[in-house]
């Protein structure tokens, strides 16, 4: 059976999804493209052979609507040939992405696809694809859940609760996230996966002096009465300093077989060993990670002790702690390098961004195995294993 190798990998600095942010100036669609060009120019690849080009974009809308992926594959001057689609699975968009093309290789339908993403969180705000006053949920959901879906923060507070998740203990899960990825930075071992643009060359939010007495300054981020009276257990502790920011940024990676790969030259970074998503309760909406976990290691024939490193998408400390908690995961294998915390969440780039981080990172150290999952609006999420060759 045809397997599904990654080749290349690479992402933009990350920037502050606000207007003044470092890459704030860059259209989403030329943030997809650069990261497109530098795919095809460190891989030495005919963009020509290309089969397919899969793009994850959340808020679709603006200057992110119309299909950016198939703009940003003009724009990177691939050949018109060269197909593209843009694909919305909420944060686990690119990561799904990846899915989609790793399965295409393995089906025999592409013999070299590119899974990418792409968000500008300064330039199209979160929520933008939903007009004042317009309901994207329906009769039926409303019927379902009578007393209303929540924001993603209200989430983060309940898990936090349920899974007797202290404020001590969040922020300081959050300042390690910056340490890991300040560490990082200093070490160089983001410098093959990074490719630097207009000036900017590192991520924008990590803050190497962070501290948990700074982050216990800080008021909790989702605070309402409402949804106090609602849920009573909340003790707020969610802030933004335990929660990723927003932010722009583009990343992309090159799926092909081995077969292919070695016709081609290419160098394999790892394998696409195993998949799996899932669906979970839309209230508390970001546990998707656990049941996700463990599907895919259960498709992977693997457990968890076999894992020599993990990913888990940083949208909130509360999400990957009570994460932690259920699999028994070793802490130390997380997010190896910072997560999404320090580094950013551009929301349809993070999935490929977490992939890129983490092929290069088994590369660094030596990784048989590693395992990326990501929570999603909605109550999704998507988890994969990589194989180290």
């Amino acid at each position: 059976m045809r397997d599904a190798v990654i080749v290349e990998a690479v992402r933009t600095p990350i920037g502050r999804g606000r207007p003044n942010g470092s890459l704030a100036h860059v259209h989403p669609v030329e943030l997809l493209a650069h990261t497109l060009r530098t795919l095809v120019e460190r891989s030495g690849v005919d963009p020509a052979l290309i089969d397919d080009v899969i793009g994850g974009t959340v808020d679709q809308v603006g200057e992110q609507a119309m299909n950016t992926t198939r703009y940003a594959v003009l724009s990177a001057g691939f050949p018109e040939s060269v197909p593209a689609t843009t694909v919305d699975r909420q944060c686990g968009s690119s990561q799904q992405a990846v899915h989609f093309a790793a399965q295409g290789v393995i089906s025999g339908a592409y013999d070299l696809v590119v899974a990418c993403g792409v968000e500008s969180m300064s330039r199209v705000p979160m929520w933008s694809n939903v007009p004042e006053g317009k309901d994207p949920f329906g009769p039926g959901v409303a019927e379902r859940y009578p007393e209303g879906l929540i924001p993603q923060g209200i989430s983060a507070e309940l898990i936090a609760a349920k899974w007797s998740l202290s404020r001590e203990e969040m922020d300081a899960f959050a300042v390690e996230s910056h340490r890991k990825a300040a560490a990082a930075w200093e070490s160089g071992l983001f410098t093959d996966e990074v490719a630097p643009l207009d000036g900017v060359t590192r991520d924008e939010c990590v803050r190497p002096g962070s501290s948990t007495e700074v982050l216990a300054g800080l008021k909790p981020a989702y605070y309402d009465p409402g949804f106090g009276e609602r849920f009573p257990q909340i003790d707020w502790n969610v802030t933004a300093g335990n929660a990723s920011p927003v932010n722009d940024g583009a990343s992309a990676v090159l799926i092909t077989s081995s077969e292919t790969a070695a016709r081609l030259g290419l160098r394999p970074l790892a394998r696409l060993h195993s998949f799996a998503v899932t669906g979970s309760d839309p209230l508390l909406m970001l546990t998707g990670v656990v049941p996700a976990t463990v599907k895919v290691l259960r498709r992977a024939s693997l457990t968890l002790d076999d894992i020599d490193l993990f990913e888990v998408n940083e949208a909130f400390s509360s999400v990957v702690l009570a994460w932690r908690q259920e699999t028994g995961a070793d802490l130390s294998k997380v997010n190896v390098h910072g997560g999404a915390i320090a580094i950013g969440h551009p929301l349809g780039a993070s999935g490929t961004r977490l992939t890129t981080t983490l092929v290069h990172a088994m590369r660094a150290r030596g990784a048989r195995y590693a395992l990326q999952t990501m929570c999603e609006a909605g109550g999704l999420a998507n988890a994969m294993v990589l194989e180290g060759l």
